[in-house]
């Protein structure tokens, strides 16, 4: 009895230091997963719910939800249940409800959800008191029989500390939807897929709404790895050719004797290859969208076919007689400086201006650097499901870090760098992705293996001399040094914590 009433102790305070754990998290998503993950592990659920509202500036929406195991059909259920049935009598009473079997139980049986899915054990606490902040609903058990009444304790011990810390995190929610320069134009886009809430990306989602709707040729420009491929789809997604195909050419890929007939296709004999005929990446893409990347690298003679496609809407696939009509859309994308290469007569000028009607420039990461923490948390979570790794989360430490080093190769070479962190923060057993799962390379003086400083120590240098001795020269006004440094004033204080810089005393 004695040793009984131990191991409850140790699994109660088991459970009291993975909820203070919890309270590490930033993100509300991320800390629903791991929340959901514990009580799931703890009570020995086969199914469980997560929900959380926002009950004070949201009443009646719908709220963060995290769910484990339920199916498509039957998730629907529990969340038709927020209003009727186990749930609806939870949030209701503010009492928690268990029972052995649902589809035996007299205030239940009745219900068409429970007879329809045919519930046995259930359990369900409100969190929160009043007004309730959300629900914890678990179904069914792993093992043989029955929730227990230590489960019972445990759900309510889970849900009573788990209010706290899910209402800071939407406070924090509530606080980045209201300075998310983004929202507007994401009222009038579906771009689920673009990560960030900076200025200089909202004025792209904004010229995007303007352009998607329009039956116009598109250039986005832009460094390489900054987004221009997603950016293109994003077009096409909120366009009138949406349900139409999405084909990409990337013209730096292929050589200039074959890009003619790939891009326009050949008849039989054209060319020493063409056995049969070839369709095109035209005629793949009709009544839909085709992204020309890299059309700088574009041989001559295929810009001008493209440009008398772009003039008369009809092309001559290689070898053919007679034209064809197209129905597709061209957005063209480059990292090239379009201009200089019209200047060595590398791109047609008649063909540049037929592109640059309405073109978008993407951003690099550097004009957007407040959206490094975000896309760094995206991508880590992306990497933990792709390859089924324990969830990780970005310290807030590295997240510093991260948004303070030099990315050259933009959105890309960033989401390279934390899928490799995550992989070795998992490999290690860690719970969190630290700085050094970032650059493995750098020593604790900042050096490669070989003495030699790492590009990004020395990166790092450069930017704590030139920011201590601009707020040196300014007095420690940051308002005044992010003045002179053309920066905001936010990403001063975010560069003075990240690089560890303190004011002389």
């Amino acid at each position: 009895m004695a040793e009984e009433s131990e191991l409850q102790v140790r699994r109660e305070r088991d459970l009291y230091l993975r909820l203070l754990r919890l309270g590490d998290a930033q993100e509300l998503e991320p800390f629903l997963r791991e929340a959901l993950a514990l009580i799931v592990e703890v009570t020995g659920a086969r199914l469980g719910y997560l929900q959380v509202d926002d009950v004070d500036h949201d009443p009646g929406g719908e709220g963060w939800w995290m769910q484990h195991g339920f199916s498509e059909g039957e998730l629907a259920q529990v969340r038709a249940s927020i209003s009727q049935g186990i749930v609806a009598q939870a949030l209701e009473t503010g009492e928690t409800i268990m029972t052995a079997s649902a589809l035996l139980d007299p205030r239940f049986r009745e219900r068409g959800s429970v007879r329809a899915s045919r519930i046995e054990s259930v359990l369900c606490a409100p969190i929160g008191r009043d007004p309730r902040l959300g629900v914890l609903y678990l179904q069914g058990r792993t093992e043989p029989g029955t929730f227990a009444e230590e489960d019972r304790s445990n759900a309510e011990v889970f849900a009573r500390h788990l209010a706290p810390l899910a209402d800071r995190l939407l406070t924090q929610e509530r606080r980045r939807i209201d300075t998310d320069a983004t929202r507007a134009a994401r009222l009038r886009l579906r771009a689920d897929g673009v990560i960030g809430r900076s200025a200089a990306l909202a004025r792209v989602l904004q010229q995007v709404a303007l352009v998607a709707p329009l039956e116009l040729s598109i250039l986005l420009t832009g460094e390489t790895g900054t987004g221009k491929s997603q950016l293109a789809r994003v077009i096409h997604d909120n366009s009138l050719r949406a349900s139409g195909p999405f084909i990409e050419l990337n013209c730096a890929a292929l050589p200039d004797n074959l890009i003619e007939s790939e891009l326009f296709g050949a008849m039989p004999g054209a060319h020493s290859t063409a056995t049969k005929r070839i369709e095109g990446k035209l005629a793949g893409a009709s009544q839909g969208t085709l992204l020309l990347d890299e059309i700088g690298d574009l041989s001559l003679p295929a810009q001008a076919k493209l440009l008398q496609l772009l003039q008369s809407g009809e092309y001559f696939p290689l070898g053919a007689a007679r034209p064809v009509r197209a129905d597709v859309r061209i957005i063209a994308a480059t990292n090239t400086d379009l201009a200089a290469a019209m200047a060595e007569h590398r791109f047609r000028e008649d063909l540049f201006y037929r592109l640059h009607v309405l073109p978008i420039h993407v951003p690099s990461l550097a004009e957007r650097r407040d959206d490094i923490g975000a896309l760094a948390q995206h991508f880590c979570a992306q990497a933990s499901a792709r390859h089924r790794l324990p969830h990780v989360g970005i310290s807030p430490y590295a997240q510093r870090a991260l948004e303070a080093a030099e990315w050259p190769g933009n959105v890309r070479q960033l989401a390279h760098s934390v899928e490799a962190a995550t992989i070795r923060a998992a490999a290690t057993g860690a719970r969190w992705v630290e700085r050094g799962h970032f650059f493995p390379e750098t020593g604790a003086n900042g050096t490669e293996h070989n003495g030699q400083l790492t590009f990004q120590e020395a990166t790092r240098r450069f930017h704590v001399k030139l920011l201590r001795d601009t707020l040196d020269e300014s007095g420690w006004s940051v308002i005044e040094a992010a003045r002179r440094l053309d920066l905001a004033r936010s990403h001063v204080y975010n560069l003075i914590r990240a690089l560890g810089i303190e004011r002389p005393k």
